[in-house]
């Protein structure tokens, strides 16, 4: 699963030679990139993209990077766990039972 944090990083550090459009996936942006990298253009697009990234929500970024998958279990924690977190949230009535088993849904 795709960063948004690593993109930016390597839009800024390395996008003047299309690295993160390899990383996202895209590679024939990636090629274009390489091809034009002597114009010092890319460079700028890289900055361009290097900010937009940064201020992309994060929703936005894994329904276009991701193929709309969320990344819910955090480090250390496994689905489980987290399936039993968004339970006590319903139990406590927090989210509704539909919210419930919508982000269910997402994490399995």
């Amino acid at each position: 699963m795709k960063n948004k944090v690593t993109a930016a990083l390597l839009a800024f550090f390395l996008g003047g030679l299309g690295i993160h459009r390899f990383y996202l996936g895209q590679g024939l942006l990636g090629v274009l990139y390489l091809v034009f990298v002597w114009t010092f253009i890319p460079s700028i697009i890289a900055f361009i993209d290097f900010i937009v990234f940064l201020v992309m929500d994060e929703d936005r970024f894994n329904a276009k990077y991701n193929g709309g998958k969320v990344a819910y279990a955090t480090a250390g924690n496994n689905v489980a766990d987290e399936v039993a977190k968004l339970y006590e949230l319903k139990e406590r009535g927090a989210i509704t039972a539909e919210e419930f088993q919508r982000r269910k849904a997402k994490l399995l």
